[in-house]
């Protein structure tokens, strides 16, 4: 199976994409994860990429997941649509969007990380805590103009990974890829099954959270 990990900034993508990795690998299970390429190529040149080296950072994003061998479970911690939506956004090119969403197809799931989490800096390619709610949206939008089924995962702490884990599992159990839009969503609990055009369970945690007060 092939996971991919995708959302804003600072909504957890790498730490899920680890803890789902480890989870696997002491289950015996043959998983490899592919870590975001673009927090190296800042890391390396000691700045953010400009809108000519978009594409070339998501290629090279690809080609790590297209690499890992047959056998193994792959988790990709984000994917060439991150590129291709902050390319969108920052500069004003949607070039990126063909090549980004051709490559999304090939995963058997599409998670996307909900904005639950607190924004906290994290090296050059954070943008800000004001930008997540665009990128959310780009990405939704991408994802549904391309018939790519995908599901949202949220919850704090162990609950997020608990909840990716079951939707992994019940992905499983139906023996289909996940993604093309004509497959029926799937017929089960609410709470847990992350479907993205509902999400019931995540805005009434939300709304609750907020009419407790600090």
């Amino acid at each position: 199976m092939t996971i991919a990990i995708v959302g804003a900034e600072s909504t957890g993508k790498t730490r899920l994409a680890l803890e789902m990795t480890a989870h696997f690998q002491v289950a015996g299970q043959a998983t490899r994860m592919v870590s975001e390429f673009l927090r190296e190529w800042c890391e390396r040149e000691q700045r953010t990429p400009m809108a000519s080296e978009q594409y070339a950072i998501a290629q090279e994003q690809a080609h790590r997941v297209d690499a890992v061998h047959a056998g193994a479970q792959t988790i990709a911690d984000t994917t060439p649509l991150m590129t291709a939506i902050y390319s969108d956004l920052l500069f004003n090119d949607s070039s990126l969007y063909d090549f980004a969403l051709q490559h999304q197809r090939r995963y058997d799931l599409t998670l996307l990380t909900a904005l639950d989490l607190p924004w906290v800096a994290d090296g050059l390619q954070r943008d800000g805590p004001h930008v997540r709610p665009d990128v959310d949206r780009l990405v939704r939008q991408a994802l549904d103009r391309s018939g790519i089924h995908y599901h949202v995962v949220h919850g704090q702490g162990q609950q997020r990974l608990a909840r990716a884990l079951t939707i992994v599992e019940h992905a499983r159990q139906q023996s289909v890829k996940l993604h093309p839009r004509e497959q029926a969503d799937w017929a089960w609990h609410c709470a847990q099954c992350g479907n993205a055009h509902c999400e019931h369970r995540l805005f009434r945690d939300l709304l609750s959270s907020d009419s407790m007060g600090p």
